[in-house]
């Protein structure tokens, strides 16, 4: 279970974040959410699509592997990309709201709060969150931006697809895959944008998407799609290592 608190540099003056990565972190994971405000950087090494949550709202997602637990971009402690996803970046930190009176009216701030039971939260090892006289430290202000950006992603994103919904956008995709003769993965609850569809509607349409920022979402996760076959050339490549470290039947 989490236990969040406020973040603050009397508290957690001595607190520090592992950066690594592996299992034992929790970045064995099959997908993480992923967010509008990233997607120019997504799209160059995810495939990035839509699913509903139990809850029955749409979320956008950057799949990781074809199994709930895989990770095909974790090897060896690291992250085989480029770009490292918000919901990865953010470690044991999430944005809550605090009312505070400024200026003497009452406004709900945004407040950084941390998960003191998280797997990367220490006092040895890893990256301070606050400096020695109190300051935040470079990584509590990246984390900060990452944090903002999922901050702002997360009201667009609902908007957005609400509006792709509205116009039929959204079309189930089944990723079905023989890997080879011996192995065939199965992803199932994924939605990504019908082509057709978004190349049928009318100037108007098109022009309202386009005003709002979501059109170029839609393109960009069409573009992702590309990256399905990078994973799958990673988990060919996964069962070839197995296949050769099992001992031989004659040997």
């Amino acid at each position: 279970m989490a236990r969040y608190e406020l973040l603050n540099n009397v508290a957690h003056k001595d607190l520090r974040i592992a950066t690594g990565f592996g299992p034992q972190f929790g970045d064995d994971v099959g997908m993480v959410p992923a967010f509008p405000s990233e997607y120019a950087e997504l799209q160059r090494e995810y495939p990035i699509f839509f699913r509903k949550d139990a809850d029955g709202q749409w979320g956008s997602v950057a799949l990781l592997g074809f199994e709930q637990r895989e990770n095909l971009y974790l090897r060896d402690g690291r992250w085989n990309a480029a770009y490292l996803p918000g919901a990865a970046a953010k470690g044991p930190f999430l944005i809550g709201f605090q009312e505070q009176r400024i200026d003497g009216e009452l406004r709900r701030e945004p407040v950084i709060h941390v998960d003191l039971d998280h797997p990367r939260v220490n006092t040895g090892e890893g990256e301070p969150v606050f400096l020695p006289q109190g300051g935040n430290s470079p990584y509590l202000d990246h984390v900060a931006g990452v944090l903002r950006g999922i901050r702002d992603g997360v009201a667009f994103g609902a908007a957005m697809l609400a509006a792709f919904e509205a116009l039929g956008l959204l079309q189930p995709v089944t990723l079905a895959v023989d890997l080879d003769e011996r192995h065939r993965v199965d992803v199932a609850g994924l939605y990504s944008i019908d082509r057709e569809a978004l190349a049928a509607l009318d100037g108007p349409a098109l022009a309202r998407l386009n005003q709002a920022g979501y059109l170029e979402g839609a393109y960009m996760v069409l573009a992702s799609l590309h990256n399905v076959r990078r994973l799958m050339a990673e988990k060919q490549r996964r069962l070839r290592e197995q296949d050769a470290a099992m001992p031989r039947a004659d040997a």
